[in-house]
């Protein structure tokens, strides 16, 4: 394995064509990497792979035909690896378009928490902790809701420890949604104080969290009070008001 230090744009493309490809780890494919381009992983010579390269160094795990040649040869996987290559060329993975992140400035939502949101497309919980592509983050009030920061998780998978490397990511947000968590990374993401919520069936993340904003607004259960600081006393007060 090379010394040579990765930098942050390329370590990004080998995360996601990875992702392209089914049972292929970052680690496997960065050896694949490593073996045809002679250890050398820039941007550069990341544009010279080739699917045939690609394809061949993985014959293990495809059951590829020894005498497979070409691009354009007829077989189930080539897909995947033309859309992998083409990641690692920087052509696509990044595509998506950008989302409207609004200005925010610490103090300026007044009884606000910030809450992450395990995402892989647009403003979406559709992903789980440990391997969703992103998270969303969010300042959320009784009133006011906004996206703040979309924080990458892709150079996880380079991180020996991927849990922590997640849980590092997102430790200024008190609350976290997912689809889905492991009880390991569930541990350690409740060491580091944030309280995760499973919701399995995922859905659009603003009107999910517009649920928790009524909570806040009218009476948060004990767990949310105590992430927001509010007493007992305010709490049994604040669901006879909205109840009477």
């Amino acid at each position: 394995m090379t010394t040579q230090p990765i930098s942050n744009e390329v370590a990004l493309r080998i995360a996601l064509a990875a992702k392209a490809l089914p049972d292929v780890s970052v680690r496997d494919l960065i050896e694949a990497l490593q073996v045809n381009l002679d250890d050398d992983l820039s941007e550069e010579s990341l544009s010279k792979i080739t699917v045939t390269q690609l394809k061949r160094s993985f014959g293990n795990i495809y059951e590829v035909d020894s005498e497979w040649e070409g691009e354009d040869a007829d077989n189930s996987d080539i897909s995947a690896f033309k859309e992998a290559v083409r990641i690692l060329w920087g052509e696509t993975g990044y595509c998506e378009q950008e989302l409207p992140i609004e200005p925010y400035e610490e103090g300026d939502m007044p009884n606000s928490i910030r809450i992450a949101v395990a995402s892989n497309t647009g403003e979406q919980l559709d992903g789980h902790f440990g391997s969703c592509h992103r998270y969303l983050i969010y300042q959320l009030s009784g009133d006011e809701l906004k996206l703040i920061d979309v924080r990458s998780a892709l150079e996880a998978d380079l991180s020996e420890d991927k849990n922590k490397f997640r849980v590092d990511l997102i430790r200024d947000c008190p609350v976290l949604y997912v689809v889905s968590i492991g009880g390991p990374a569930a541990a350690k993401v409740i060491q580091a104080y944030i309280y995760p919520m499973k919701i399995e069936q995922g859905g659009n993340a603003r009107e999910i969290l517009a649920d928790l904003q009524k909570a806040i607004a009218t009476s948060p259960p004990p767990w949310l009070a105590k992430i927001l600081g509010v007493g007992t006393g305010k709490r049994v007060k604040n669901y006879q008001a909205v109840n009477s």
